[in-house]
């Protein structure tokens, strides 16, 4: 007996969907109606509903408004949403209040009783999985916090690997188990966002990955669970006692469109690692080679990998072409320079040789042309990558073959740049006395100037008295000198204050400086100075 309420103001589209739908063949004993939010809390006032169809924009009241009220008061409710608008702020709600789905009207009406097919029977799996068998058939579902905890310490070794051991773990804490069974773990790992998602949005998105992988992937096999195991990462274990060949099958052929689903509807590239049937106590050795799998996996996204599934083709490593990629770093050409390193990365992977260590050695390899360029212009490379966003790039790169694409881009275009505007002297030159103006009440040493413009302390000299025929301390000097010069004029400030105001804590180093620069101490200087104005 499954009893359904649909509710929409537009009494037309009630009775269209009440009328087409064929109720019965999908299970449905009971179509309730209603046309706004309070109408309908009056029905679940009266009768039991198991699955609520809902429009979300109605005018006394928003379906979002009635999910909200829905989950907190008819928890085993599963709801539906009906809507005109694909809006990613209503489908968000939807996801984060907990809807089964989110579809746009109109819908051809097989499709809705697809929908509303599977909806049921997730609701029927839920009552199913509530009698389990004590051996494993399936297991106890008003347990899942204690379970997953189970499978955890086994996964991370708590629970010695051993099959008394994790017998004796499961009958301390009343889990129904069998080490008999075997299990197919898969590995599930979220390879990069599409677009800059904020926190809150990451992990509204990472809720419906984890949503649609239980609906795909624990539908095969006679019981599944699915693990958080590490960032982006869940690891789903599935009963393969009667998993058959065309069972095996049918999970690959699952996993596919999960993959797929998460590619476009969730803004990520993910890939799913298949392993072999193992007991318990094998499993935490198998996971780990699944992840071993995923580490040297850096060259192929959205796809159901095998755990003999990536080629074992050893091909050397050929080092980067260095005297090319120099001579395209000298000239500036940044696009060009990507151009190449993508090219030697994209031949690496077509014959199946690259992995997480040749990737790495690539890295390393880069970063050291790049470096010593950089120093041979006297320019502090750790400096000028030490922002956030070039330090994220970089733990990126050796993650993929895209990551690191992108992070070679980014370190030839900046480098290059950066490399132009130092050419151009002017602009060092400006930021310097600008750097200097604003910090010219404080201790100014040279090493923190160069680091200011990511250049060496004797280079940036070179380039400063080039421009303007002094050196970066004889300037800071006197730049302090004139500012003391204009207090001592213009204010009634005691001289020590001044010289504190120019970045002297010594009193008697500011006037022997003073004194340097102006042939007069700074009291002489003040009464010359104010004599002058009187007269």
């Amino acid at each position: 007996m499954v009893s359904v309420l649909l509710v929409d103001d537009e009494i037309h589209a009630v009775e269209g969907v009440k009328s087409a739908v064929d109720w019965e063949r999908i299970g449905v004993s009971e179509v309730h109606t209603a046309y706004n939010v309070q109408d309908a809390k009056h029905v679940f006032a009266r009768y039991s509903i198991d699955l609520l169809l809902c429009d979300i924009e109605m005018p006394q009241g928003s379906g979002l408004e009635l999910l909200s009220w829905v989950k907190e008061n008819h928890p085993t409710t599963e709801s539906i949403f009906l809507t005109c608008h694909a809006d990613f702020h209503y489908a968000k709600q939807a996801v984060q209040l907990g809807s089964f789905d989110y579809l746009l009207k109109p819908l051809p009406i097989p499709e809705l009783e697809g929908v509303i097919g599977r909806a049921i029977a997730k609701r029927d799996e839920s009552s199913k999985k509530e009698e389990y068998s004590r051996y494993g058939q399936y297991w106890v579902q008003h347990q899942p916090l204690l379970i997953e905890r189970f499978w955890l310490d086994i996964l991370n070794r708590s629970i010695p690997t051993h099959p008394e051991a994790i017998r004796q773990a499961a009958e301390e804490r009343n889990i129904p188990y069998s080490e008999h069974m075997q299990f197919v773990p898969v590995l599930i790992v979220v390879k990069r966002w599409h677009k800059e998602l904020s926190l809150r949005d990451e992990k509204i998105l990472e809720y419906a990955i984890r949503n649609s992988a239980e609906e795909t992937l624990l539908t095969v096999g006679d019981y599944g669970q699915l693990l958080p195991i590490g960032q982006r990462a869940l690891l789903a274990i599935l009963s393969c006692d009667s998993l058959a060949n065309e069972e095996m099958a049918r999970l690959i052929h699952c996993c596919e469109g999960f993959i797929a689903s998460s590619h476009n509807y969730f803004y990520c590239d993910l890939s799913c690692y298949v392993g072999d049937p193992a007991y318990p106590h094998n499993l935490p050795t198998m996971t780990d080679r699944l992840f071993m799998l995923d580490r040297d996996n850096v060259a192929r996204d959205n796809l159901v990998i095998r755990l003999d599934g990536l080629s074992s083709v050893t091909t050397a490593y050929k080092t980067i072409n260095s005297h090319l990629w120099t001579m395209l770093l000298k000239e500036g050409d940044a696009g060009k320079l990507a151009e190449e390193a993508a090219e030697s990365l994209e031949k690496l992977s077509r014959l199946g040789g690259l992995d997480a260590k040749k990737l790495h050695q690539f890295h390393q390899d880069f970063l050291q042309l790049v470096y010593g360029y950089l120093h041979s212009k006297g320019i502090q490379a750790h400096q000028l990558f030490g922002d956030d966003r070039s330090v994220e790039m970089s733990v990126s790169a050796a993650r993929s073959v895209k990551d690191m694409t992108a992070w070679v881009r980014h370190v030839a275009m900046k480098a290059t740049e950066y490399v132009i505007s130092v050419e151009q002297s002017e602009s060092v030159v400006d930021r310097v006395i600008a750097f200097v103006t604003k910090h010219i009440g404080t201790t100014l040493l040279r090493e923190d100037i160069a680091k200011h413009v990511f250049l060496n302390p004797d280079y940036l000299d070179r380039v400063f008295k080039k421009e303007k025929g002094i050196s970066v301390t004889e300037f800071v000097t006197r730049e302090r000198m004139a500012v003391a010069q204009e207090l001592l004029l213009k204010t009634s400030l005691p001289v020590n204050v001044v010289a504190a105001q120019v970045g002297y804590s010594n009193f008697s180093h500011f006037s022997r400086m003073f004194r340097k620069y102006s042939n007069k101490n700074p009291i002489e200087f003040r009464m010359k100075g104010q004599a002058e104005l009187i007269n």
